[in-house]
């Protein structure tokens, strides 16, 4: 059976990394860095009707959605979350 290290005192308040955005963390042995960023906030309007793909009211939002979602998982594989 493996012998893992862990992370953590038992603390019952939980497990920090980093003191502040600009602490280094990395996970998986991939270079670290500072707290990014959080993508841009995606506004859309919900529709009660279906009038385009999905449901969007306009391609924009549907392509907002996209851009940031791909923003997420470039920024959780630069911190090695996912390769």
């Amino acid at each position: 059976m493996a012998s893992p290290e862990y992370l953590g005192s038992g603390c019952d308040d939980g497990t920090i990394l980093g003191r502040s955005a600009d602490d280094l963390v990395s996970l998986y042995d991939v270079d670290p860095l500072a707290q990014q960023a959080a993508p841009t906030a995606v506004t859309t309007v919900a529709s009660t009707s279906v009038s385009g793909v999905c449901g969007f009211t306009t391609s924009e939002q549907a392509d907002a959605i996209i851009t940031a979602i791909n923003d997420i998982i470039s920024k959780l594989t630069l911190l090695g979350v996912w390769a």
